[in-house]
């Protein structure tokens, strides 16, 4: 029979909310165990989810209320994360069926448009296969897609049965809107049918088995980035951005938004850092220098790198071709280098099977 301490750590428990959501802990049912010995409690948890970083701000929360009750003189909480049964650790996605090869999914996203998100995309697929990781590239701006012009595709996919066949190029499966309408038709589409057609691009597309599926996002926090947050469980999102204040402030948008749907965020990158002159060799900070990290810092998350402002960037997306395939030796290559290996880390940090964390 619990005691008449354990029944009033219980009712605290019952205002702590897990972040995003409107449910307590308790009726969540995330509460395994509540121990009394005199002032001191502990607090067993359990958790299925693969948003450690949430996890840790329900402990916090759990520490704080618990140690503050009178008859309380030490507050100790266990917890233990297992991943959900949906997360891509398992190979399977809230729709059961939709991409079951696919380990893990990384969404590339802005506040804004015209930070170079595309081009972080399409580099950052490339050279994650050059690391040695079976990639896909799945372009979900819908209203401006851009991988075709990025990659050199201008053909229709084939179809095999009921499933679109990706193309392959440079070491990755590509697949767009792009491919399958006319390059200069608008999309004038309301929300229902942008859902139906990000639905129909993640489960009629042979995939096939895939280490990460790198997913392009449109600028902005509307039904695209809700969508692929509901459809299949996210390893996490990268935010992209520029040094000046304008793009911080929408990056802190988007990464808010995703740690709303309880989607974990990778990291900040900054694009566009600093021009060096070729002929001159003298460093410009066009758009400032540095906002990505401190927003990073500020935020608490981590700061994935820089990428330099250089034509040769956007020639070779102009001409189809990354810069990681054109020049693989460069410094543009080594810098989105570091970005591969970055967000490989920290998805990897975030799928272990189990983590337990013990507070003193």
């Amino acid at each position: 029979m619990a005691t008449d301490i354990q029944t009033r750590v219980r009712e605290a428990l019952r205002t702590v909310r897990y972040p995003g959501m409107s449910r307590d802990i308790v009726s969540f049912g995330f509460v395994r165990q509540i121990e009394a010995d005199g002032g001191d409690v502990t607090v067993e948890l359990s958790m299925s989810t693969h948003n450690p970083e949430a996890a840790e701000q329900v402990v916090q929360e759990v520490e704080r209320l618990v140690g503050n009750l009178p008859e309380v003189t030490n507050a100790r909480v266990r917890l233990e994360i297992t991943p959900p049964v949906n997360s891509p650790q398992r190979a399977t996605a809230r729709e059961p069926g939709l991409i079951p090869g696919v380990k893990h999914v990384v969404a590339v996203a802005s506040g804004k448009g015209g930070v170079g998100k595309s081009t972080i995309s399409a580099n950052l697929a490339v050279r994650m296969a050059q690391l040695g990781h079976s990639v896909g590239l799945l372009d979900a701006d819908i209203y401006g897609p851009s991988l075709p012009t990025m990659f050199g595709v201008t053909s229709r996919p084939m179809v095999d049965g009921n499933a679109i066949v990706p193309f392959e190029k440079f070491g990755i499966r590509l697949m767009s809107l792009g491919f399958l309408i006319e390059m200069d038709t608008p999309v004038i589409w309301r929300g229902p049918m942008v859902m139906k057609a990000l639905t129909q691009l993640l489960g009629e597309v042979a995939w096939g088995e895939l280490d990460y599926l790198v997913v392009d996002l449109p600028p902005g926090t509307g039904d695209v980035q809700l969508t692929l947050a509901q459809k299949v469980p996210l390893s996490g999102a990268v935010i992209v951005t520029t040094p000046q204040d304008v793009a911080l402030i929408d990056a802190r948008k988007g990464l808010a938004m995703f740690r709303k749907v309880n989607v974990p965020v990778v990291g900040i990158v900054e694009n566009m850092s600093g021009f060096v002159c070729p002929h001159c060799g003298e460093a410009t900070d066009v758009f400032k220098r540095g906002g990505g990290e401190t927003t990073a810092e500020i935020l608490g998350c981590r700061f994935l790198g820089a990428i330099p402002l250089d034509p040769l960037i956007v020639q070779g997306g102009d001409d189809g071709e990354p810069i990681v395939v054109s020049d693989p030796e460069g410094v543009h290559a080594e810098a989105f280098r570091s970005l591969a290996e970055a967000v490989h880390d920290e998805v990897k940090k975030r799928s272990r099977p189990t983590l337990r964390i013990v507070s003193s």
